[in-house]
């Protein structure tokens, strides 16, 4: 049985949205999007601990709404120049909550999950030994919380107030453990937290 695993950029004031670019989801005329992008290219070491935070487990997959698969597999699967990223997102399980039962998924290892959310993610989850990890996908985020789903939150808080825009935590409670936190030389926060049951 495998682990689900979230892994967010959030602001201080729990802001999730749009971290990568500026049109990258501009629902709720939300104007600030690429907030990340300039304090994780600053510091490198936060950027790698974010992407390290789970166990990278050979046996895990990923899991998207479809909204994160396209902006951000389709983004990474585009860059050209060698990075950490592409291999990963190219070689590993992709799984793409959607209710559209026609949706094209145009890259590899991608399948569709489609019908009752925690269904079927249970059984996604189930059928592996590794770590699925939940990149972006906030309203699946915060639907898997509501269901009891997430196993672990792999947060990195970058040291700026937004003010307004979609937050990673809806109204369900949560204790949480901490597993470990590490500090760059910018200040941003990488925490990673084990959900108590």
């Amino acid at each position: 049985m495998g682990t689900l695993v979230v892994v967010e950029n959030v602001s201080l004031d729990g802001v999730m949205q749009a971290p990568a670019s500026p049109d990258e989801d501009t629902r709720g005329g939300f104007r600030l999007g690429g907030w990340a992008v300039a304090p994780l290219a600053a510091d490198p070491e936060a950027a790698m601990a974010a992407f390290g935070g789970g166990s990278g487990s050979a046996d895990g997959a990923m899991l998207f709404g479809r909204r994160t698969y396209s902006d951000v597999v389709g983004h990474w699967l585009g860059v050209t120049e060698e990075n950490p990223f592409t291999p990963v997102l190219r070689d590993t399980r992709k799984y793409v909550v959607t209710r559209d039962p026609d949706l094209e998924l145009p890259y590899p290892n991608s399948e569709r999950l489609a019908g009752d959310l925690g269904a079927t993610v249970r059984r996604a989850v189930d059928a592996i030994e590794g770590e699925v990890t939940v990149l972006g996908s906030g309203d699946v985020v915060r639907q898997l919380a509501a269901l009891g789903l997430v196993d672990r939150y792999v947060l990195t808080v970058i040291p700026v107030v937004l003010g307004g825009g979609r937050r990673l935590f809806g109204d369900t409670p949560a204790e949480l453990q901490v597993v470990r936190t590490s500090v760059s030389p910018t200040g941003i926060v990488t925490g990673v937290y084990d959900v108590v049951r």
